[in-house]
């Protein structure tokens, strides 16, 4: 099966409210795979359940073969899970170089920064022309490719996407899922929500479908395609 991750039954609460409910799934090595869903669906709070961010009421969490439920962001992190959150959450007065020597600052990141720093600007040249330039004056989409970029320097194994192309014009967006599909090329998982059903299931290795919670739908990306629930709902078809 060769799974890099795998999540089994797990429940999340926020208080008394239940967000999601015995959800399994699973990325393999060099996958990417597509989180579905209709806003308030549960994306994001499986996203941060993974990272370590919301405990599991219920359910295991596996990562590399390793147990990780409820370990600590950090420690989650150092295993080889990269998150960039929606809204990047920048350091906006910093530069651009600041930003991404900040990604490297865990164990998995320190032993080469500068091969790092090298592979991020070959994959986004734009922030080598920027590096001394605040990152709150970048345009959105530099933003975006800067925090792919910090989370890129903690040499992750799996990189997790939350809403990446939210706000962007159409030609970043085309560029950024180019990217995306160059951390296929280059060995990186990516688990990934975006608002761009289509494209983002055109790519896909394979995706679920989230409803109030569940996992309601999975399959391949072509196969969520053709899926008439899946066409009416989410691709206006």
């Amino acid at each position: 099966m060769n799974a890099l991750l795998e999540v089994k039954a797990i429940d999340v609460y926020y208080g008394d409210a239940q967000a999601l409910s015995e959800v399994s799934l699973l990325v393999r090595k060099d996958e990417i795979v597509t989180l579905v869903g209709a806003n308030g669906a549960g994306k994001s709070s499986l996203i941060r359940a993974i990272a370590g961010m919301e405990p599991c009421r219920k359910g295991q969490i596996f990562f590399a073969g390793r147990e990780i439920t409820d370990r600590e962001p950090h420690e989650i992190c150092n295993l080889g899970i990269g998150q960039v959150p929606e809204g990047r959450q920048l350091f906006s007065s910093l530069s651009v170089l600041e930003n991404l020597q900040l990604g490297a600052l865990l164990p998995c990141g320190q032993v080469s920064v500068r091969p790092s720093l090298d592979e991020v600007v070959a994959l986004f040249p734009r922030l080598g022309e920027r590096r001394k330039q605040s990152a709150g004056t970048l345009s959105g989409g530099e933003q975006q490719m800067l925090a792919i970029g910090r989370c890129l320097m903690s040499r992750p194994e799996l990189i997790m996407l939350d809403e990446p192309s939210l706000g962007l014009a159409p030609a970043v967006v085309q560029e950024l899922f180019r990217v995306i599909g160059a951390l296929k090329q280059r060995g990186i998982a990516v688990l990934l929500v975006e608002q761009n059903v289509a494209a983002s299931l055109k790519m896909s290795d394979r995706a679920y479908v989230l409803e109030n919670g569940r996992i309601v739908a999975n399959g391949s990306g072509s196969e969520l395609m053709n899926d008439d629930r899946v066409r009416q709902a989410y691709l206006g078809l």
